[in-house]
């Protein structure tokens, strides 16, 4: 099958490369797989060779009667003719911890992501391919140069650890950036968020204005006494601050909106 633009279509077939991903994911024969868009299923195959168990979301229609032929022989599999972001991943194990797999298009990457963060199905881990740059936002630290709203919207939901970068050259057809595989473990924070829609609306404000200090870029929000009493220097800019420090503000925010 030819890739498709619309799905955001690259799909994988480095044999090198496919082998590097699935020990990095280290599957084992007891565990749940999920696959997001498997596409021809150059990750299927080395998955079910070491997981019997496997769900795939393929969104092309096309594609999924290939699949189906390819590897019905296998007890284990199953294909989900679906939109991974609407799919309910909650209905697939019960109280089952599943492990999410894929190399995700990257324009549904971020949403994708979130929505799987706010899933209530027992996620255990998540191994995507996405954009280099945008793995590399999602595990940035304060002070890095990539450290960002992502970044912190990431870290009060999950931990990111990036593991490899791949060329181009890995997929047919090449993309036009690179890649990399990102492993997500979903947890929450050390730190109390009073309220997640507070939360995110102070990053937003913050990194809109990111080249400003933190008292000038949340004036319409917090005032410098309330920015104070969050723990926070309100001399400092975004990138400068914590997770912990951002839901400090957040968290007073709520307080004085309530």
């Amino acid at each position: 099958m030819p890739a498709r633009k619309r799905f955001g279509q690259h799909f994988l077939h480095d044999p090198a490369v496919i082998d590097r991903i699935v020990d990095h994911i280290a599957p084992a024969a007891t565990d749940h797989l999920v696959e997001i868009g498997p596409g021809r299923g150059a990750l299927t195959e080395p998955l079910l060779d070491r997981c019997p168990h496997l769900d795939v979301i393929e969104i092309d229609r096309d594609l999924a009667p290939a699949l189906r032929q390819r590897f019905g022989g296998w007890p284990g599999f199953t294909v989900h003719e679906a939109d991974a972001l609407g799919f309910d991943y909650a209905s697939l194990g019960g109280d089952t911890p599943l492990r999410l797999v894929g190399n995700l298009p990257y324009n549904i990457s971020s949403p994708l992501l979130f929505t799987l963060l706010a899933s209530p199905a027992p996620i255990t881990d998540m191994h995507f391919m996405l954009q280099k740059e945008v793995v590399d936002r999602m595990a940035a630290q304060p002070g890095d140069d990539d450290y960002g709203r992502l970044s912190v919207a990431v870290a009060s939901r999950a931990r990111a650890e990036r593991l490899m970068t791949i060329g181009p050259g890995a997929f047919q057809p090449p993309p036009k950036v690179e890649s990399a595989i990102v492993r997500v473990r979903p947890r929450a924070p050390a730190f109390t968020i009073d309220c997640q829609r507070d939360f995110d609306r102070i990053l937003q404000a913050a990194f809109s204005a990111r080249r400003k200090t933190i008292r000038n870029g949340l004036k319409a929000l917090l005032d410098q006494s309330a920015i104070i009493d969050a723990g926070v220097d309100p001399g400092q800019r975004p990138e400068q601050l914590t997770p912990a420090e951002f839901a400090g503000l957040a968290n007073r925010f709520t307080a004085q909106a309530g």
